[in-house]
């Protein structure tokens, strides 16, 4: 370059893009939706559970960061529905699916793909891909691929299974973690964040769900009883939280210090079912209670008592009307 070269302008700083958006994570039931959110979000939101079918509700996390929002939409499994539950369950996936961005697919590493896998991606395909001319699929929003429980396989094992899943759909991406033991998780929220669109915050960013507390409070208690009697549970529990009472002056209406009193209804289908739930002198409840304290103490914003009432509503699975009141 001569003396007389004259400098070029410097290039315009260009200013980061935010993305924001609706991630899908459907798969089917125990495959580890639940657990996988939880970890994207460092705190539980969802019922993570080794029992099929414990998520009931389209239950959104909401991720936030310096460059982007993402909500991580919790759908139940998707199954062939066996009772009128079943299908208000799938109808959720549905609504999920409706609003979504990105489309995280998860299928786990230890299991073969399955009839039911087959069918989840049938399903997407029907709704949000086209068919080229050479039989591949042109996706209208980015399928994630997510191959789940890699801590059990060995390096040979988790290559010969990402060679299988690349092969079952085009994925935009693949990737493998595993949640439980926060292998990988980072990899997951920045392929998940790098595909969804440009755009907004949309919620405060120190919100991370969507929920009402009653609602959380009752999704932690029903998550609480499956640990609780495993096996012994009848999959017909449903919680609702019926009231949150703060101590209040009655005759000035100032709140004071105090426990917060959690109003809890527990619905089971028979009354054979309701000692099960209870326990020998009370047990189970208590041991829910306590260890539910903390949680439900930071939910509630001070010190709270659950109160806990086990009532039956006779075949509730399948009644329109009491499905209704249960909240579904």
């Amino acid at each position: 370059m001569n003396d007389h070269q004259t400098e070029q302008p410097e290039a315009p700083l260009t200013h980061e893009v935010y993305r924001s958006g609706f991630v899908a994570v459907v798969g089917r039931p125990n495959v580890g939706k639940s657990t996988l959110i939880n970890g994207l979000l460092g705190t539980q939101i969802a019922i993570a559970s080794s029992r099929p079918e414990t998520t009931r509700k389209a239950i959104r996390g909401i991720l936030t960061t310096h460059d982007a929002q993402m909500v991580l939409v919790d759908t139940p499994g998707i199954h062939r529905p066996r009772t009128l539950l079943g299908q208000r369950l799938n109808d959720i996936v549905d609504e999920s699916l409706a609003d979504c961005d990105v489309i995280a697919f998860l299928l786990p590493a230890d299991q073969e793909i399955g009839p039911g896998d087959k069918r989840i991606l049938s399903r997407l395909r029907s709704d949000f891909a086209k068919k080229r001319d050479d039989g591949t699929f042109h996706w209208k929003v980015p399928l994630i691929g997510i191959v789940t429980k890699i801590d059990n396989l060995d390096r040979g094992q988790l290559i010969n299974k990402l060679v299988e899943i690349n092969e079952f759909a085009d994925f935009t991406d693949i990737v493998p973690v595993s949640a439980k033991e926060h292998d990988n998780l980072d990899e997951v929220r920045k392929v998940l964040i790098e595909n969804l669109p440009e755009g907004p915050q949309m919620y405060p960013a120190e919100q991370i769900t969507e929920e009402r507390p009653e609602e959380t409070i009752a999704e932690l208690i029903r998550g609480a009883f499956l640990e609780e009697l495993n096996d012994e549970l009848p999959h017909s529990l449903a919680v609702v939280v019926d009231s949150i009472e703060y101590p209040i002056d009655e005759e000035t209406g100032e709140a004071y210090a105090g426990k917060a009193v959690v109003m809890v209804s527990l619905y089971v289908e028979r009354d054979s079912q309701k000692p099960i739930i209870i326990g020998h002198n009370a047990e189970h409840l208590v041991r829910v209670k306590k260890k539910l304290r903390t949680a439900v103490n930071r939910i509630v914003g001070t010190k709270a008592k659950l109160d806990m009432h086990v009532k039956v509503a006779k075949g509730w699975q399948s009644d329109p009307k009491k499905l209704e009141r249960l909240g579904f």
